[in-house]
């Protein structure tokens, strides 16, 4: 049997941080590299066993057709880790951020797992599988925020599903809107229990804090650039979850597996960010379910632009947005054919 061969990514402009130290002595045992994409504010040098850095200057170096044409201080960077360990033939690709560190109970994951099935479509609040706090994840409509999907609400029995996108739930400082975190803000620890699977159908939010893909949904990786910080990752969710629905399975959710030291934030500027977001997301949600995309592996890129070029035509993002997406897929097909 082929040994698993994971790869780590985090985008940085910091030193290496407390959190980062914490995650490399959990990948370290397993020799699972960590790809440390920089941006012009730096880092210039990352000196730590296991980590690999890539500086500005050497991204722009890298084979790759987006490293010319994403913009500079994002963090779609990010992108070009995902290309980098696709290159490297990884077998599973874990992505999170520098502010946060595994728990004791972080594992690997596979693309098989364990979990409960949401028994219905639409809207469900996730966070509330795992905590009976008044909590969302960022991203989830603020005109649903009251729903309630409790621990109780859902059907205890575990089934085996095929998930090639999962998510880990943050402990500590996790992962709200600024909304929350303006009127609400407090530490919140998780409930550990069984995970959740969401079917075709069930929409929530993920995020690029402790996130987990597999093959079968590396094309769906991309992070949107015209946009802001706070809603690359949201809208890249929904793009995913929809595909995903045409390839028989959904996203993942897991009981919490990391702890964030949160970095510093505007939250007012974060707030602004995400008005966007607060306006678009339920429509946005609303349109892809509508996508006339195609069943099967093959469809998997196609789709994914077909979502894009919706979004486009609805005006949530700019036309040169899909300059970004045909060079992510070119080199995601050139990658695949190697």
């Amino acid at each position: 049997m082929t040994k698993p061969k994971p790869v780590a990514v985090v985008t940085t402009t910091q030193a290496p941080t407390k959190s980062i130290h914490g995650l490399l002595e959990t990948l370290r045992p397993d020799g699972c590299p960590l790809l440390i994409i920089g941006d012009e504010k730096g880092p210039t040098s990352y000196d730590i066993e296991g980590a690999e850095l890539f500086t500005l200057k050497q991204q722009l170096h890298l084979p790759f057709t987006l490293a010319g044409l994403l913009s500079f201080g994002h963090y779609t960077r990010k992108n070009l880790g995902y290309l980098v360990a696709m290159e490297r033939g990884a077998t599973c690709i874990y992505e999170t951020d520098d502010d946060n560190a595994p728990l004791p109970n972080w594992t690997w994951r596979t693309q098989r797992c364990c979990a409960r099935k949401v028994p219905r479509t639409g809207w469900i609040n996730a966070y509330r599988s795992f905590s009976d706090e008044h909590i969302w994840p960022r991203g989830f409509p603020l005109e649903l925020c009251h729903i309630s999907l409790t621990h109780n609400s859902i059907a205890k029995d575990v089934f085996e599903v095929d998930s090639p996108v999962q998510q880990g739930l943050a402990n500590g400082s996790p992962d709200v809107d600024a909304l929350w975190r303006l009127m609400m803000d407090k530490t919140i620890a998780f409930r550990e229990s069984s995970s959740l699977f969401l079917p075709k159908g069930a929409w929530c939010p993920f995020n690029s804090q402790s996130t987990w893909w597999f093959p079968a949904a590396y094309p769906l990786m991309y992070l949107p650039s015209n946009c802001t910080f706070r809603m690359t990752d949201i809208w890249r969710s929904f793009v995913a979850q929809r595909c995903l629905w045409e390839l028989g399975t959904g996203v993942t959710f897991h009981g919490p597996e990391v702890v964030q030291a949160r970095n510093s934030h505007d939250l007012m500027r974060n707030f602004e960010d995400e008005i966007s977001g607060y306006l678009k997301n339920t429509q946005i949600a609303r349109w892809l379910d509508e996508a006339p995309l195609k069943s099967g592996s093959q469809a998997v890129s196609r789709n994914m632009l077909i979502c894009y070029e919706l979004l486009v035509a609805r005006g949530v993002f700019p036309e040169k947005e899909l300059d970004l997406v045909r060079a992510w897929i070119a080199d995601v097909k050139n990658l695949q054919e190697a």
